[in-house]
């Protein structure tokens, strides 16, 4: 027990833990950040904080741009933690997408998920919101809904380049991650640059090949 409310450890990576809980009745999700013991407690403790407001606030302004996200409870700055609602019955879009591929069935349904995920995208962008951690692994599919989640390394920036290096990540996941990624990615792509969503789509289209172009060279030069 801490502080009067249960914690069960759902998973644990190099920068925190997350937590499933029970807090104000409901289920809840609880994202903590470690301390870094290789930094100054001082330092470390600023640089903590400006991530999780950082974090809580992009969450904010995805919800003002239409974008879901799970809803935030509160944000403990003290004890590094986000509480945000848990999204019940849902599957993170690498799950969801693999289930589709792995049964080798041609159906709408994923098809409307990957254009969700552009459209949401794309809404992002247009609010200068970067995720920085675009991966399937971090966007979660509720039946026909899309929600975004772990925003640890976003930021609020207009550039083009950054919302260029956005997308070349989640390209990049894609590619890692699925089978059938250049269709996938298609889908993505084309309601991302949506004419009627998208402010910028030219001048982030061509960012998004140069940024191609370095991956490339970068690769080949190991």
């Amino acid at each position: 027990m801490n502080g009067n409310i249960y914690l069960t450890v759902i998973k644990q990576g190099a920068e925190g833990r997350i937590y499933k809980v029970i807090y104000l009745q409901k289920s809840t999700i609880v994202k903590e950040r470690f301390k870094k013991e290789y930094r100054h407690p001082d330092l470390d403790n600023f640089l903590t904080k400006e991530r999780i407001k950082s974090e809580a606030r992009s969450m904010i302004r995805c919800k003002e741009a239409g974008v879901r996200t799970p809803a935030l409870y509160l944000v403990d700055l003290e004890r590094r933690r986000i509480f945000m609602e848990h999204i019940d019955n849902s599957v993170t879009a690498k799950q969801y997408i693999n289930s589709f591929l792995e049964s080798e069935s041609e159906n709408d349904k994923l098809d409307n998920i990957l254009g969700e995920i552009g459209t949401s995208i794309a809404k992002m962008h247009n609010n200068n919101i970067i995720h920085g951690d675009l991966t399937t692994s971090n966007i979660l599919v509720q039946t026909d809904k899309v929600y975004f989640i772990d925003f640890g390394l976003s930021s609020v920036s207009g550039s083009i380049e950054d919302k260029a290096v956005d997308l070349y990540v989640l390209e990049r996941a894609l590619i890692s991650t699925h089978a059938h990624s250049d269709r996938l990615l298609k889908i993505i792509l084309d309601s991302y640059f949506s004419k009627k969503l998208n402010k910028n789509s030219k001048e982030i289209m061509h960012k998004l090949e140069d940024v191609r172009s370095r991956g490339r060279k970068r690769t080949m030069v190991g």
